[in-house]
């Protein structure tokens, strides 16, 4: 029998990133958000892959290019240690091009699933906007919403990342406790 893994999905902006008003793609004001690099370690140590999906409709817009969001990847990644796995981007945008990669559509999400073997039922998506729970509501993973922009009635809100983490692992914990 092949042994599936498990994942967090992160959207970026807003998550990992301050938010930084409609688009965030600049090296040098990309800033990772505070208590980040340990909550990605932690959930790393406690055997999740990391797979980062994020819209990047500027793009489509020709605000910047993606060399600019790979920029903003290496940077990231750099600040992390390297725990990222996969940092996937959709830069499509419903005014200039289609694309199932767009969250809300599960493009992005069912890309990692293939690639990383991954049981859905073990992942989780942590994003700041309901299309990022819708997302991964079409895979069936489940989703923690951080921040205060927007509500989903099936979705556990938190404050950020680190609350998120708490509760994924609290959970991971209280599940093992009881297959035992």
């Amino acid at each position: 029998m092949i042994t599936k893994n498990k994942a967090i999905f992160l959207d970026r902006d807003g998550v990992l990133n301050d938010e930084m008003g409609d688009y965030v793609w600049k090296p040098e004001e990309f800033r990772i958000c505070l208590g980040v690099p340990e909550s990605l370690a932690r959930l790393k140590a406690a055997g999740y892959y990391l797979v980062v999906v994020t819209n990047q409709a500027g793009i489509a817009k020709k605000l910047y290019a993606a060399a600019d969001v790979l920029a903003c990847h290496a940077k990231l990644q750099d600040a992390c240690g390297y725990v990222l796995d996969a940092l996937y981007f959709s830069d499509a945008h419903p005014s200039v091009s289609e694309s199932i990669l767009r969250k809300p559509d599960s493009g992005m999400l069912e890309k990692a699933v293939a690639r990383f073997n991954l049981d859905v039922s073990q992942c989780w998506i942590v994003g700041d906007r309901y299309r990022d729970m819708e997302a991964g509501a079409k895979v069936g993973v489940r989703g923690i919403l951080v921040g205060e922009t927007e509500v989903a009635a099936f979705a556990p809100r938190v404050a950020d990342l680190q609350a998120a983490t708490e509760v994924i692992l609290m959970l991971r914990t209280s599940c093992s406790a009881r297959a035992s």
